[in-house]
């Protein structure tokens, strides 16, 4: 069955949209949340597990201190207050990939809240996300449904059920209400998601990779008739796992639930499933307020009481944050605000700037990263650090510009080697001769048959008429493969026809 859209323009014309996000990041631990085993990936289904993990009757937990010093970590980077005395609770509910029949969460006393996070977007506009909460809590496992249409549990055969993510440590990080974002509802909502998941690669406490789920977003939107009304009913986009999915379901949401309310319908305060494939949504299950969970503090558990000392000790130990970071290169580099953000939403500050430490110039790094590496990265529909060649690398190759051993249109055919696995620039640009022809010999034979070639050209030249020199230099440049210095060439053609 179709679903109705009012077009984007039009309903955020008539109605305020406002976001809420959850964020669960997963923590980069050795072990898990409450037992000792391991928190890999990729491992063959139900190997990485315990007693524990398996919910199995007589097994009991015990906190994960790693865990808990990432979850301050991300805490006081989020500008949160961190709670001198928090527990855990069981969030009660089936379904076949929690073992137990609850999560082991946090409920009424998270670790960390009262936070918040600016968010810079593309043109420099700055959104502040108040941070309600950052709490602790287990995931669940992954359920397989065979059979079925594009992995759906609707028409499959059966279902099979991989324990190995049961029990990796979580942090769930969620958001008051984002009033006042309008149009800009999307950009928001995936800006948001991809500065959290740049803090949490900062602090190093997550590999913090969408494709691999490490992060996941749910994303709650309403829409009300203007920024003065009561919020409206909100529907819950569930584990959205890239910043383009981000925004993608926002857009959608924002058109349906604007199709509805025009025509005197209600919205559903529900969860909804989104598909890659078209950018839509479709029903999950009605959202459970938090009395359907029946939590109650988990008995088998004490409560964490962070000792002072130790949270001011991780404050102090945190690294430099993206933000901050993005300042002092911004400083350093000498970038123009519109050149620092394109490098940014490019996803290329941390490729420059291990460029610049490896001996290239700010602006020769910029120059390959935001130029020939950026074209050949979106002709090949990948991330730009996906490309198969280093910052170390790239550094080489402004090195051989740099002293004149090859020239700009050179060193692009050593890229092309050096991208296509032919080694580094110094053995691409060796294996295909490429340096630049410095020897005046063998550039004066080829401008004597370009000049016997071309008299009436010659001829011009000696009479003082430097105009059509240039045809000169192109067909010396074209006769040597690009290899020649134009500059040397130019004075070697004056002082063969004036001298």
């Amino acid at each position: 069955m179709s679903t109705d859209l009012m077009p984007f323009d039009d309903a955020v014309a008539r109605f305020d949209p406002v976001l809420g996000i959850e964020v669960h990041v997963e923590l980069g631990t050795a072990t898990k949340m409450f037992d000792a085993a391991p928190a890999g990936f990729g491992e063959e289904p139900n190997t990485s597990v315990t007693p524990v993990s398996l919910g199995l009757p007589g097994a009991l937990p015990s906190v994960n201190r790693t865990a808990v010093e990432y979850a301050i970590r991300i805490g006081l980077a989020l500008n949160c207050s961190i709670a001198e005395s928090c527990r855990f609770a069981r969030k009660n509910y089936f379904y076949p990939d929690v073992p137990k029949n609850f999560q082991t969460s946090q409920y009424d006393e998270p670790i960390a809240f009262d936070g918040y996070l600016d968010v810079e977007l593309e043109d420099g506009e700055v959104v502040r996300v108040e941070i309600e909460r950052a709490h602790m809590e287990e995931d669940a496992g992954k359920n397989t449904h065979v059979g079925g249409h594009d992995g759906r549990l609707q028409g499959a055969s059966h279902s099979l059920v991989d324990y190995n993510r049961a029990g990796i440590p979580l942090v769930e990080i969620v958001t008051r209400p984002i009033p006042n974002v309008g149009a800009r509802a999307p950009e928001v909502a995936a800006a948001y998601v991809r500065t959290l998941r740049d803090i949490f690669r900062a602090l190093e406490v997550s590999e913090a990779r969408m494709e691999r789920g490490n992060v996941r977003a749910d994303v709650n939107l309403s829409l009300r008739p203007s920024p003065e009304a009561p919020l409206g009913t909100r529907t819950e986009t569930k584990n959205v796992n890239s910043f383009r999915s981000v925004e993608r379901a926002v857009r959608y949401e924002v058109s349906r639930q604007a199709a509805i309310l025009a025509a005197g319908g209600s919205i559903t305060q529900e969860t909804r499933h989104f598909h890659e494939s078209d950018g839509s949504t479709s029903p999950g299950r009605e959202k459970s307020d938090a009395e359907d969970y029946r939590y109650f503090p988990e008995p088998d558990l004490v409560p964490i009481e962070p000792a002072r000392e130790w949270v001011e000790e991780i404050r102090a130990a945190l690294p430099e944050l993206p933000a901050a970071r993005r300042r002092r290169l911004d400083a350093e580099w000498g970038f123009s605000a519109p050149e620092m953000r394109d490098v940014v939403n490019a996803g290329a500050l941390d490729l420059i700037e291990a460029t610049v430490a490896a001996g290239a110039s700010p602006a020769a790094a910029r120059k390959w990263w935001m130029g020939e590496l950026a074209r050949t990265a979106n002709a090949s529909d990948v991330e730009l650090e996906a490309l198969a060649i280093t910052p170390a690398q790239v550094a080489q190759l402004q090195a051989l510009v740099d002293s004149g051993r090859i020239n700009d249109k050179l060193a692009r055919q050593a890229l092309e080697g050096v991208l296509a696995g032919e080694g580094d620039p110094e053995a691409v640009v060796t294996a295909r001769g490429l340096e630049v022809v410095s020897d005046d010999g063998p550039l004066l034979e080829v401008i004597d048959q370009t000049l016997a070639a071309q008299p009436d050209i010659a001829e011009k030249i000696r009479s003082g008429n430097l105009g059509p020199i240039g045809a000169v230099i192109g067909a010396v440049m074209k006769a040597t493969r690009g290899q020649a210095d134009a500059g040397r060439v130019r004075e070697l053609v004056v002082e063969r026809v004036q001298g």
